[in-house]
């Protein structure tokens, strides 16, 4: 799948990491389904937004929060 993937900070406290995606219309809306709950589901993704324009096109981000391991010592 095409797209991008970005870091920002959203909240003082939270880091999300950003996937940027476009699917063509001739995506059913059961594929898409599927690729979201599988991407939620095995890789921690959850839907930022998800838009679609006049002409079909799914415009889709996704965000999953950045987990940092700080030192105990």
């Amino acid at each position: 799948m095409p797209g991008r993937t970005d870091v920002a900070l959203r909240n003082a406290t939270v880091e999300y990491e950003f996937w940027d995606f476009a699917l063509p219309r001739t995506q059913s809306r059961s594929a898409v389904c599927r690729l979201l709950t599988d991407a939620a589901e095995f890789q921690g993704w959850e839907l930022d937004r998800l838009r679609k324009d006049p002409s079909g096109r799914r415009t889709i981000r996704l965000r999953r929060k950045i987990m940092r391991v700080r030192a105990t010592i």
